[in-house]
């Protein structure tokens, strides 16, 4: 960095500290444009992310955070998705991380509340999509927007970029979703649980669906120690039964039978938890996509489950008339003890 854009940021940071956000903000605009012109777009970077962090830090008085908002989302807008800078995968993609990392950066300073931050997130992924190896976005970015929002008490936000995001995002998805499953009845635990587990499914992330299932009973396990759940172990495997929670066991034998790929297994384990199944209300059309996918049952359906379950009542939204969250449709009533079926053999 060259003493005059130094200076240029010292003399901006300078104004930003004595609370003269706005004629900052305008300054900030002009110059990166300028630099934006001539493509230097390192130059204009370094501008906008260091005026858009000095005015997230500042907060919400006379709108410096929406200032610094405006130019985080220029940032990637006007310097990231006009230079065409690519992330690629790899070690070596060093200049990729870098700039990854100055997005997350920006991404903790904005305030929860302030609006433009659901924008940069938008665009932010947006970008990782259009110039990464991945359409659906950048997964280190997807777990740094969704671990944000998850942190802010944002459930419905925080699971649709975790389901896209890394390993470390199963664990942060399951804490969510157990964090949430304490307010409602006790007897709802694998409708939450399935919200962590059957989006993993669905994009065929086994290895983060079994992450998510473990850490989320692990909790429910270790928080109600008279539940009376009974460990049984086979040559092959070990599962954890829930004689209270017939549709845990469900999922935890799903688990199992996807990773055996056995169709028989599959058809015979949901036809024994039909009546549970039905009681819930809103597993069908995921049920169905995961018996074509994984065990090639050809079920007619008429749109894409995960598309469906992120925006309906079991990944949509919804609040009651005092404004608060409401919790997941579907909730199961108390059920007999019930084991997972005989002639279902665990090795």
């Amino acid at each position: 960095m060259t003493s005059r854009i130094e200076k240029t940021i010292a003399r901006q940071q300078e104004k930003i500290a004595s609370g003269a956000y706005y004629e900052a903000h305008q300054q900030l605009r002009v110059i990166a444009a300028r630099y934006i012109k001539q493509a230097n777009y390192d130059v204009a970077a370094e501008l906008l992310a260091s005026g858009a962090a000095a005015l997230l830090k500042a907060g919400s008085q006379q709108g410096a955070s929406a200032s610094g908002g405006d130019l985080a989302i220029m940032l990637v807008v006007e310097v990231y998705i006009k230079a065409g800078w690519e992330i690629i995968s790899g070690d070596d993609d060093t200049e990729g991380r870098i700039r990854k990392k100055r997005l997350i950066e920006l991404l903790h300073a904005f305030p929860p509340e302030e609006p433009t931050r659901k924008r940069f997130i938008q665009e932010m992924i947006g970008w990782s999509g259009r110039f990464g190896p991945l359409e659906r976005g950048d997964p280190e970015l997807h777990h740094a927007a969704g671990s944000v929002y998850a942190e802010d008490n944002e459930p419905y936000d925080a699971e649709k970029h975790l389901i896209f995001g890394t390993s470390e995002s199963a664990e942060t998805l399951a804490k969510l979703e157990y964090e949430w499953y304490t307010h409602d009845d006790p007897h709802t635990a694998a409708i939450y649980a399935s919200r962590a587990v059957f989006p993993y499914l669905l994009i065929a992330n086994l290895r983060n669906a079994n992450k998510a299932f473990l850490i989320f009973t692990s909790k429910l396990s270790s928080s109600n120690p008279s539940l009376g759940v009974q460990e049984v172990s086979s040559a092959s495997s070990d599962v954890r039964v829930y004689p209270a929670l017939p549709l845990l066991n469900f999922i935890s034998m799903l688990l199992l039978t996807i990773q055996r790929g056995s169709s028989d297994l599959f058809k015979q384990l949901t036809a024994h938890y039909a009546s549970h199944i039905r009681e819930v209300g809103i597993w069908d059309e995921a049920l169905a996509q995961l018996g074509e996918q994984y065990f090639g049952i050809n079920i007619p359906r008429q749109s894409n489950p995960l598309l469906d379950m992120m925006g309906s009542m079991l990944f949509g939204g919804g609040q009651d008339t005092a404004g608060s969250r409401t919790a997941p449709q579907g909730r199961v009533g108390s059920k007999r003890v019930e084991a997972p079926p005989a002639s279902m053999e665990l090795d």
